[in-house]
């Protein structure tokens, strides 16, 4: 137990002493995952939106398919991000992997398929008779779109701040494509699992409850504004 309660001064010691390579290491988590939360959203939001209202063939088999990629493991999107981007693979000119961009890249991939799904169920549902009402006072495919965003935005924030969760949480897709660099490419789950595994149980567990912290304000800033709206 007393590893558990360094664990918690650690923490506490970490967050006032302002040292740069820790506030360094959240910083650049928090820059990944916002990245890739807001590119994810900015390309899935709409898509989702337009594709919940549409029915078109096979709609049916697409939904299984989204489904399936709501869940993929993140080690895959990894590596497959890593191969493309590896020396041989088709993007491997552009010199991105083991970098930040990297990172970025693999988390929005990984993200995209879970804030697509929740906003493809969001519209299916519950879009229809906004489509509806926006129809009736003459609005254009732009009017409604906009009237639905406009409508369903606190779930839509919702399905955005779950993207992030999974982003600023995850390990495998950083860790294969950033390689965990010290003072480049490494962030605060890779830390925790790289502290493990050397036996620096206080600092990994400083590092988690970091983490817990930042999921908490988030989540708490997402609540309050859910409550006034």
């Amino acid at each position: 137990m007393d590893y558990i309660l360094d664990g918690v001064k650690e923490a506490i010691k970490l967050l006032l002493s302002f040292d740069r390579e820790m506030y360094q290491i959240i910083l650049l988590s928090i820059f990944v995952s916002s990245t890739s939360t807001v590119l994810a959203s900015i390309i899935t939001v709409p898509i989702g939106i337009f594709l919940g209202l549409k029915s078109f063939k096979g709609k049916k088999l697409f939904t299984r398919i989204l489904y399936t990629f709501m869940s993929i493991p993140s080690v895959i999107v990894g590596l497959i991000v890593a191969i493309i981007l590896s020396r041989r693979g088709p993007l491997g000119f552009l010199n991105l992997l083991y970098t930040p961009m990297a990172m970025i890249i693999a988390q929005t991939l990984l993200v995209t398929p879970l804030i697509l799904g929740l906003t493809y169920n969001l519209s299916k549902f519950r879009g229809k008779e906004i489509e509806k009402l926006g129809i009736t006072l003459g609005a254009n495919r732009i009017d409604i779109l906009i009237l639905i965003i406009r409508e369903l935005k606190v779930d839509i924030l919702l399905n955005v701040i779950t993207g992030f969760s999974r982003a600023i949480s995850e390990i495998g897709t950083v860790m294969i494509v950033g390689g965990n660099i010290k003072g480049y490419t490494r962030v605060i789950t890779t830390s925790i699992a790289m502290f493990n595994s050397m036996g620096d149980y206080s600092k990994a567990i400083a590092l988690g409850i970091v983490l817990l912290i930042i999921s908490f304000l988030v989540n708490n800033i997402i609540y309050t504004y859910t409550q006034e709206e």
